[in-house]
């Protein structure tokens, strides 16, 4: 049980190339494996807190009928059996982002809009991490869509985001196909942010390899010395 873990996390729609990404930590075990959700051309919704991961998918489908993101974490704090245990966040294919804290969640919970994007948390140090994150993803604009959503979830941690020591932390990011174009996480880690970015680094400059492999292989050379050519 997630009782009195903490998790914050922003996700976003990037305006120049319509990508929907999440950056998220938590003190819990593999946070990236349950909380965030993202559908190319679709949106982006997160499910927080006692996380009913069920709802991430649950999430998508709405945002694919045409629901806004206000609709979305309306129907899905309505629809779910304890929505006052719940957190839950979306942006949807225009943009327009909306969130929901469950009543019942203790300690200091809450979230922020930005432009095409939102942030939430629970058990963070302040209300003002949320603000915090979207004001430091919204700064960033000159960097890469990766390194905002990095850059927001670092700035809430460097905040005093967390009431207990984070240990996981994840960056996922749709582009056009059906699969992410990037799906990195940090299940369990003594510094998960710093290992995170660690990754990032690493993963950066063959992510455009592994969509290659996929639409183009033959335009590849036969040996391609990268950890992306499996």
């Amino acid at each position: 049980m997630e009782s009195g873990t903490v998790t914050f996390s922003l996700i976003a729609r990037d305006p120049e190339t319509g990508m929907f990404g999440i950056a998220l930590t938590s003190s819990a075990v593999a946070v990236a494996n349950r909380c965030p959700w993202v559908r190319a051309g679709v949106g982006a919704v997160t499910t927080q807190h006692r996380t009913d991961t069920r709802a991430g998918p649950i999430g998508l489908d709405l945002l694919s009928q045409g629901c806004s993101a206000q609709e979305t974490v309306k129907v899905l704090a309505l629809a779910n059996d304890h929505p006052g245990e719940r957190q839950f966040a979306a942006v949807d294919r225009h943009g327009r982002a909306a969130f929901y804290t469950g009543p019942e969640i203790t300690n200091i919970n809450t979230g922020f809009v930005g432009n095409a994007c939102v942030s939430t948390g629970n058990f963070i140090a302040s209300a003002d991490i949320p603000q915090i994150m979207v004001e430091a993803y919204e700064g960033a604009s000159g960097m890469s869509f990766a390194e905002r959503l990095l850059a927001a979830v670092d700035a809430g941690y460097e905040a005093g985001g967390e009431t207990k020591p984070i240990r996981s932390a994840g960056l996922l990011i749709a582009d056009r196909e059906a699969w992410p174009l990037v799906d990195l996480r940090i299940d369990w880690d003594e510094a998960p942010l710093k290992s995170l970015r660690a990754l990032w680094n690493f993963y950066e400059p063959h992510q455009q390899l592994f969509v290659k492999q996929v639409l183009a292989p033959n335009e590849l050379k036969p040996l391609v010395d990268s950890p992306m050519n499996v």
